[in-house]
């Protein structure tokens, strides 16, 4: 990993390089993106499973059609009763643990009337169809599972569809299904990839057009749900894992490395970053990472992620510290140095916030409660966690009186003047009592 201290001329310079993503620049990527989609949305059926064949594994010599490819409730019920008792248990605890937390987000509906006698008022409904991607590439994700359809099912959404590329193993794994059948997952698809994004937004004969789509996945998938944005909803367009860790002696050199490693681990491009204004702290860490390092199962993922976007800080204090991190917006922030608490807001961007040295950001992960499909790349400055709200719409009402209706026709007509809209002021004037009579 290399190793940056505030104290360089050029460190802004060198901070902004290394923490720089944006992955839409990949125009030819963007390209095959477009072409899938356009064929899709052409052929329907057709094409998304000559692409599930091509893509993800699907063996046409064992599969006709997208029907094939649906996995029965039957199925994700059997899965589920099948699983080791202790993943089981696992899985129940955890799925309970989020669903109590997201319980918690409800919209607040309102009714009032104002001065003139008009009632106005705020109702929020959930969403009818909604479309969850599950990534299927480098790992298994249940915990993506849980973590996306449980706010959904929390919000009262009517129908849960997952899609998934096959794993392997040419099969979809048990544990995905038992999660999907925990979670409340109405239909199951083994798809992946930028065409299964575009039979979630378009539709075909098998797989319904839904109203949004949420999950992580690669590339190829972000740039399909923002190409396809618009005609559906999306959550958001997720980068890289990324985890920033501001720390002191408080949290144990081992402890601190293998907090890294834990996002290091997800993808070459992750990125995992500590601060610290100790010095001989930064020096323990630097001779603990190789050392640690060959335990690991994934240590090729790790290695290349920390050489890559990786870094040792050296801060002048914490509070410079948490200004880099404000600035940078990091998906997952630690907070593990003495009184980390008395800290926490001063945090105004980052997507979850882990505080103490007995906070790992792996509890996030799994079983802490809040979701953790959150904003990446920086878009914590504007954007937040998956939550109930993202699958719920707010809709506004008004009913004018007729007595009520006349100083708001007197208004409008006023602004549709000075913006030169002159039917928008007739149909306000319309309503005034002398134009009535």
């Amino acid at each position: 990993m290399r190793r940056l201290s505030t104290s360089s001329q050029d460190f802004q310079t060198q901070f902004q390089s290394l923490t720089q993503y944006d992955p839409m620049f990949q125009t030819n990527v963007r390209s095959k993106v477009d072409e899938i989609i356009h064929q899709v949305r052409l052929e329907g059926d057709r094409a998304l499973f000559q692409y599930a064949c091509a893509f993800d594994g699907v063996d046409s010599a064992k599969h006709e059609s997208v029907a094939d490819l649906e996995v029965s409730k039957a199925m994700m019920a059997a899965a589920f009763d099948n699983l080791d008792p202790q993943l089981t248990a696992a899985l129940q605890t955890s799925a309970d643990r989020i669903r109590k937390y997201h319980e918690h987000q409800t919209s607040q509906d309102f009714k009032f009337a104002d001065e003139y006698g008009n009632k106005l008022w705020q109702t929020t409904t959930p969403m009818q169809k909604v479309g969850i991607y599950v990534p299927g590439g480098k790992a298994l994700y249940p915990s993506s599972v849980l973590m996306n359809a449980i706010p959904a099912r929390v919000a009262g959404v009517a129908e849960i569809i997952m899609v998934t590329p096959l794993g392997q193993a040419g099969s979809i794994s048990p544990i995905l299904l038992a999660a999907a059948h925990l979670a409340g997952v109405d239909r199951i698809f083994t798809i992946g990839g930028a065409q299964a994004v575009a039979a979630l937004a378009f539709g075909t004969d098998i797989i319904p057009k839904v109203d949004k789509i949420v999950g992580p996945g690669n590339t190829f998938v972000a740039m399909a749900k923002q190409a396809v944005f618009g005609h559906v909803g999306i959550d958001m367009i997720a980068g890289p894992s990324e985890i920033f860790i501001i720390a002191d002696k408080t949290l144990p050199v081992d402890w601190a490395v293998y907090d890294l490693f834990s996002q290091a681990e997800h993808d070459e491009a992750a990125q995992s970053i500590i601060m610290s204004p100790d010095e001989q702290y930064l020096d323990a860490l630097a001779i603990r990472i190789p050392q640690l390092l060959k335990a690991q199962s994934r240590s090729a993922i790790i290695s290349a992620s920390l050489e890559a976007r990786g870094a040792l800080i050296h801060t002048k204090s914490i509070a410079e510290a948490i200004q880099l991190s404000n600035q940078q917006a990091p998906e997952h922030l630690e907070l593990a140095f003495v009184d980390a608490e008395h800290y926490a807001d001063q945090i105004t961007a980052a997507g979850s916030v882990f505080i103490g040295e007995y906070t790992t950001e792996s509890f996030g992960d799994y079983c802490a409660g809040p979701n953790h499909v959150l904003p990446t790349s920086g878009a914590a400055r504007f954007s937040s966690p998956l939550s109930v709200y993202d699958f719920q719409k707010r809709t506004s009402f008004t009913h004018c009186t007729p007595a009520g209706a006349q100083p708001l026709a007197d208004l409008a007509g006023t602004m549709a003047d000075a913006e030169c809209l002159t039917a928008h002021a007739c149909a306000a004037r319309a309503r005034l009592a002398d134009q009535l009579s």
